[in-house]
């Protein structure tokens, strides 16, 4: 038996790393260590988020309201450092680009970010957003080490610098195994490495606002099970005490 439950655990965690190396294209993520139950990171990686992310990137199932009501946030807190469209304060989070000027701009519209911390992961995300390097052969000059000759510029090149990939050769072909900055940005490393961070926790809340009370009730109920449990056993040892 024991060796069976083995088995499966490492069948499990095999397949679990399996489809982090698929997610990331055989490059190693690197973690991204956001908490979304620190409402400072959350209110300034909504900032971020707004400011940046929401002219081309759209978060449909999210509205407006529900950030402001989650992170405390007064309505005129909302529409002034938040709500850049200028729609009303029920509405949700939809882009300013039109996917037809997407599609003539970047060959495609860019995708929605509402559940994209669920699909991709906080640490591949992280790793997205740190890794672009400058790439002359793409039309947006950057590429990515995660996401190879991805259409999505480096909006963030100004504050974090210029990269340049290292490069290691295996079998013959180059590959990516790193990135160092060559030209500074307007932001000191550990700035521009905390906003990312807050951007991340952001969208990592947006994908299931209900996370934080999720795992608060789920203390509770183990805590039921485990008292449960304790009477369960007791009415067992009772009920077959007479039983020979």
């Amino acid at each position: 038996m024991k060796k069976i439950i083995l088995t499966l655990l490492c069948l499990i965690a095999m397949i679990n790393t399996g489809l982090v190396m698929a997610n990331s294209g055989g490059y190693p993520t690197s973690p991204a260590n956001v908490n979304v139950d620190d409402m400072d990171s959350l209110k300034r990686g909504a900032k971020v988020f707004s400011e940046y992310c929401l002219s081309c990137h759209s978060a449909k199932y999210v509205r407006f309201n529900r950030v402001a009501t989650d992170l405390g946030m007064t309505e005129s807190e909302t529409m002034s450092d938040l709500n850049n469209l200028g729609v009303k304060f029920g509405s949700t989070m939809t882009a300013v680009m039109t996917k037809e000027y997407a599609k003539e701009s970047f060959g495609a519209a860019p995708p929605d970010l509402s559940l994209v911390a669920r699909s991709r992961g906080v640490d591949w995300l992280y790793t997205y957003l740190t890794g672009f390097y400058a790439d002359s052969s793409r039309t947006t000059g950057h590429n990515n080490v995660i996401f190879k000759d991805v259409g999505m510029p480096n909006i963030f090149w100004q504050q974090e610098g210029v990269k340049k990939a290292i490069y290691e050769e295996h079998e013959g072909e180059k590959h990516v195994v790193g990135v160092e900055v060559v030209e500074k940005g307007t932001m000191a490393p550990e700035e521009f490495d905390t906003m990312i961070r807050d951007l991340v926790a952001f969208l990592a809340y947006i994908g299931e606002p209900h996370q934080s009370y999720r795992k608060s009730l789920g203390v509770y109920v183990l805590i039921f099970l485990f008292i449960f449990f304790g009477v369960a056993y007791a009415m067992k040892k009772d009920y077959w005490k007479d039983v020979h």
